[in-house]
């Protein structure tokens, strides 16, 4: 669960924002503003980061109603392993996925995401977690995520490969797990999508 400090500073800045966006005085615009930079600077000093790169992670949503952003995982299961593709910028591996892209459903974003990272076509069987990523034991973020999990399986006869921004893909056992990227999963994503395909208990929503 992220720091409580972090999570006041980044509710000050969305609110900011939105309220920036919507308000018509431009006196209260000057004093959203203002908030906005007090938020992006406690940010910067919470998590020792420049205050340029703050303002950059969060350009994408400094405009308009602030929502959440929404990452899409895929767990593709085989042999009691589990696919995971190293990523190329920590060099750390995840269940493949990403941003969920405007334009496409759930399900077609993790497909797309499963083609893009690992090299094979998939076909979803069920989403079996929503997360509150600042609720998780995931490594903090400036930014605030919903997190979706898929079952998916393997439609096609081709061996995974790395393309774009992975470097590796392998099967591993729950017993042999490598590094995760705790920014993207932690071990009970991937304990839960066992746990789906073993006795389809559900979605889990948390």
């Amino acid at each position: 669960m992220e720091n409580e400090w972090l999570s006041w500073a980044k509710r000050l800045e969305a609110l900011s924002t939105t309220g920036s966006h919507f308000t018509k005085d431009p006196f209260d615009r000057e004093r959203y503003g203002e908030i906005r930079d007090i938020a992006c600077a406690m940010m910067s000093a919470l998590g020792n980061v420049p205050l340029h790169r703050i303002d950059a992670l969060l350009s994408d949503s400094a405009q308009g109603y602030v929502t959440p952003k929404v990452d899409v995982r895929g767990a593709i299961i085989r042999d009691e392993k589990v696919l995971l593709v190293r990523e190329s910028s920590d060099g750390l591996w995840t269940l493949p996925g990403g941003f969920a892209d405007v334009g496409l459903s759930p399900s077609q974003n993790i497909l797309k995401e499963i083609e893009e990272e690992a090299g094979i076509l998939a076909e979803v069987i069920g989403l079996y977690s929503i997360r509150h990523k600042a609720k998780q034991p995931y490594e903090p973020d400036l930014r605030d995520f919903y997190k979706m999990f898929f079952l998916c399986r393997q439609t096609d006869e081709r061996q995974p490969s790395a393309r774009h921004e992975t470097d590796a893909v392998g099967y591993f056992s729950l017993n042999d797990l490598p590094p995760l990227s705790k920014g993207r999963v932690v071990r009970a994503d991937i304990e839960a999508a066992f746990s789906f395909r073993a006795d389809n208990t559900g979605v889990i929503v948390d």
